[in-house]
C-alpha cells in the first residue's frame, strides 16, 4: 500500500504480538497501545497507577517523536484503565505530557490489560508535522 509506513522507536520493548509501535499513513500517525513497560518489556511503577501513567505517556511521546510527531499534535487519544475511579490520579500526568492541546479523548475501562500488572494503556491518532 503506497503511502504506509510502519514505526519503531528506539527504547521501546519488543512488541508482544503481531504489531508495530506506529503505522504512518499519508500525515496521520496510528499510536499503537502504549502500557507502563522499560524497553525490556519490564513492568514500570509497581501497583502505582500514576507512576504507571508517567511511563506510559513516556512511551506513547518516544512514539509519536518517532512518528514525526508530538503531543501537540495529537488529534485523538484512548485511555483504558483497569480502574475508572483512576482518572482523577492520572489527570495531571496527562496534563502535563499534553500542556494546552486538547484532543478529542475516550476513557475506558477493562478488567485487564495483556500486561500483567499494568493498570493503564494509551493509544493515539495524530497529526503528522513534518
Amino acid at each position: 500500500m503506497a503511502g504506509r509506513e510502519e514505526i519503531r522507536a528506539a527504547g521501546q520493548a519488543e512488541p508482544i504480538s503481531h504489531y508495530t509501535d506506529a503505522v504512518r499513513v499519508g500525515d496521520l500517525l496510528f499510536v499503537s497501545g502504549c502500557v507502563p513497560v522499560d524497553a525490556d518489556g519490564r513492568l514500570v511503577g509497581g501497583d502505582d497507577v500514576v507512576a504507571q501513567a508517567r511511563q506510559t505517556f513516556e512511551n506513547v511521546a518516544a512514539v509519536l517523536e518517532a512518528g514525526g510527531s508530538s503531543f501537540a499534535d495529537v488529534a485523538k487519544v484512548t485511555v483504558f484503565l483497569t480502574d475508572v475511579d483512576d482518572r482523577p490520579k492520572i489527570n495531571p500526568i496527562r496534563q502535563e505530557f499534553f500542556g494546552e492541546s486538547r484532543p478529542a479523548s475516550t476513557l475506558v475501562e477493562v478488567g485487564r490489560l495483556a500486561v500483567p500488572g499494568a493498570k493503564i494503556e494509551v493509544e493515539a491518532v495524530a497529526v503528522v508535522r513534518r
